[in-house]
């Protein structure tokens, strides 16, 4: 197949995407540039960065970087917790182990994220029963703080499944016989998976790692259930922008420098992994 035989079998796709996801995102960036007019629905007239200044003020900074530092922790957590539990759903000699641990994640997925959320409520909140391994932390369950827990745990529920999946297709590319050949030289299992699996699945694990960054950072409903009013996303603020105070051009402004924000981390994330993991 030539160049440009591809190139013209892509282009309805490639045409249809434009349309559907950057013809939003552009008419989202026109709106940030509007004025506002207090009480009327429509922008003004003309062009401004007013909305973008405002943003760098240190209370919209401190939302950023609350949303970036929850989102990157749970990240974390969730690549920790998804990897070995997508090993054992791979490498585990017992197939009833393997099967019930991929029900498990399959489960987790598509069970609803509302419900997940109040029952992370009912068990981890101030009065539920795991409240006290929650204040393991040395934040007490009453206190303010103590909706970060809340939140993290909450968008665990969201990103592990995801994560786990992910890595176990990953592990699944994986031939076997590496860890066999590397045992046959003499190496122990814990070795052959610290030196040889887990470089050859380190791309793997940064896109489950960014998939998670991403899912948590756009976020909306975790931190408006279980953030108790002290734990604000950017998504929170773009709500309240554009529903509450009906000022689409802030929320539109929220919106753009969110992804243009999210495109930097991912590319800087992604360039340090190159240089961190070995080829």
């Amino acid at each position: 197949m030539t160049s440009r035989l591809a190139l013209w079998l892509l282009a309805p796709g490639l045409l249809l995407l434009a349309l559907l996801m950057g013809g939003p995102v552009a008419l989202l960036a026109l709106e940030s540039l509007k004025p506002f007019v207090p009480g009327s629905m429509r922008p003004g007239e003309g062009w401004t960065l007013a909305h973008y200044r405002e943003l760098l003020q240190p209370a919209y900074l401190f939302y950023f970087w609350e949303t970036f530092r929850i989102g990157l922790i749970v990240s974390t957590l969730s690549l920790l917790l998804g990897a070995p539990l997508a090993f054992a759903a791979v490498r585990s000699p017992r197939a009833g182990l393997r099967k019930a641990l991929l029900a498990l994640l399959v489960g987790l997925l598509v069970m609803s994220l509302i419900a997940r959320l109040y029952a992370v409520e009912m068990a981890w909140g101030s009065l539920g029963p795991l409240a006290p391994l929650g204040a393991l932390l040395g934040i007490a369950p009453r206190h303010p703080r103590y909706a970060e827990v809340l939140v993290g745990i909450g968008l665990l529920h969201f990103t592990l499944p995801v994560v786990a999946l992910m890595l176990v297709g990953t592990f699944r590319a994986l031939s076997p016989r590496l860890e066999e050949a590397a045992a046959s030289l003499g190496a122990t299992r814990s070795d052959a998976v610290v030196s040889i699996l887990l470089p050859l699945a380190a791309p793997g694990m940064v896109s489950a790692f960014l998939v998670s960054l991403a899912m948590c950072i756009s976020n909306f409903v975790a931190p408006l259930v279980l953030g108790r009013g002290v734990v604000v996303f950017t998504t929170s603020l773009m709500y309240t922008r554009f529903a509450d105070i009906g000022n689409y051009p802030a929320g539109a402004a929220i919106g753009v420098t969110m992804l243009i924000l999210a495109f930097l981390v991912v590319y800087g994330l992604s360039a340090l992994a190159r240089r961190l993991v070995p080829r």
